[in-house]
């Protein structure tokens, strides 16, 4: 049994060495939860140590991809928080409506479901057809899935009523086709849509956008991580831009708290000073 501080060890050893191999950098996500994640991993690649996964990674690209499922779990869900969704139609959407065009980013967009919610949203609101949708993340097998647009017909039961408590204005069975256990959504919700590789961590802006949306992503940086995800998301957003966050994460006590009012303290969205 491996003594904690060898674990420890091994797991900064683990995430050095993926970022010179490989460009990701892990290194100021939170460590309970790359510790987490890695442990689980190394159970589930039957190794012996964290050292051993660590020499498979490395000489085998094909391992490594599958060790960044486990880096990057994806969980999201359709009208995550619906009265997230409420406050943004109908207090977000009207100031929306001024723009002429529209660019959202969706940073950490996991399997899409976040990027679906929004432009069913932007549809009923009359927005979709001049917004273009940015939708990024680090994992490309999640990118791959959110590019189909295909779910489990199991959950989207419970994205219906999300959708309907989220002040959903039609049938949610409109935008989606059933099929063999699955709900396959309408090609047209994605037509103004980029999915795209970038990585909070390394990269860097690449539009001016009018709000941005990284909802459950945070919570797995660091304090030095979240302030550079801000100062990104800052730098994208147009003057009174929109900025919205996951329900357990906050830019009070970031080094960009100041520069963003509170919109809705709940709901955690904030308007860019």
């Amino acid at each position: 049994m491996q003594r904690t501080s060898d674990v420890d060890i091994e797991i900064r050893l683990l995430i050095e060495a993926i970022y010179l191999k490989y460009s990701y950098d892990f290194r100021d996500y939170s460590g309970a939860s790359v510790k987490r994640r890695v442990l689980h991993a190394v159970s589930q690649f039957e190794c012996q140590t964290i050292s051993a996964l660590q020499e498979r990674v490395l000489h085998d690209a094909g391992a490594f991809m599958q060790l960044l499922q486990y880096l990057t779990i994806p969980v999201s869900s359709m009208f995550r928080d619906p009265e997230h969704f409420l406050f943004i139609r109908r207090e977000v959407v009207p100031l929306l409506k001024t723009y002429p065009s529209l660019k959202i980013w969706i940073a950490g967009c996991s399997t899409g479901e976040e990027v679906y919610s929004m432009a069913i949203l932007l549809r009923e609101e009359g927005l979709l057809e001049r917004t273009i949708i940015y939708a990024t993340d680090i994992n490309p097998a999640s990118l791959e899935k959110a590019k189909v647009g295909i779910y489990s017909m199991e959950n989207v039961r419970a994205y219906t009523e999300n959708y309907q408590r989220a002040g959903g204005q039609e049938a949610f069975s409109n935008y989606y086709t059933a099929a063999y256990g699955n709900a396959i959504f309408d090609s047209s919700l994605r037509d103004n849509v980029t999915f795209a590789d970038h990585s909070l961590a390394t990269d860097s802006v690449f539009s001016e956008t009018q709000l941005v949306s990284c909802r459950n992503v945070l919570i797995y940086f660091n304090k030095n991580l979240q302030d550079r995800a801000f100062g990104l998301f800052h730098e994208s957003l147009c003057h009174r831009g929109f900025l919205v966050l996951g329900s357990k994460e906050t830019l009070d006590f970031s080094a960009y708290s100041a520069r963003f009012e509170t919109l809705a303290r709940p709901e955690r969205i904030y308007r860019k000073l």
